[in-house]
């Protein structure tokens, strides 16, 4: 089993910065591919980020690429989201995931991550 809790969430304005936070437990954190996935009101979950189990491979959805950056930290055990430039459409509930299959490669599929976090809103004002 893995807990994944998240933090860092709040309410900011357009073109401000935000970094959340997962921290890990219960699993070695070094076996786990992460990602982070975000869910608006009314709309289905959908992938953001995401970094290998060894962090020399990470991806990005195509609506936040050059401006959120995902990162990992073995000795905290924990991954965290920079996001920069924010928009208001980037307003949703942020959800943090791990994979622990270390399949090739990274996926942006919902169903190929077991564990998830409970998630942290994050508001964008215009």
């Amino acid at each position: 089993q893995v807990q994944l809790v998240e933090s860092g969430g709040g309410l900011v304005q357009a073109g401000d910065s935000l970094r959340l936070s997962c921290a890990a437990s219960g699993r070695t954190f070094s076996n786990l591919d992460m990602g982070w996935f975000r869910q608006a009101p009314g709309k289905e979950r959908e992938f953001v980020a995401a970094i290998s189990w060894g962090a020399g491979d990470t991806n990005y959805a195509d609506s936040v690429k050059a401006r959120f950056t995902i990162s990992r930290d073995y000795a905290k055990n924990t991954v965290d989201l920079q996001m920069n430039s924010l928009k208001p459409e980037d307003t949703a509930v942020y959800y943090c995931a791990a994979d622990r299959s270390r399949r090739p490669g990274l996926s942006q599929r919902m169903g190929a991550y077991d564990y998830w976090g409970q998630g942290t809103q994050v508001t964008v004002s215009s």
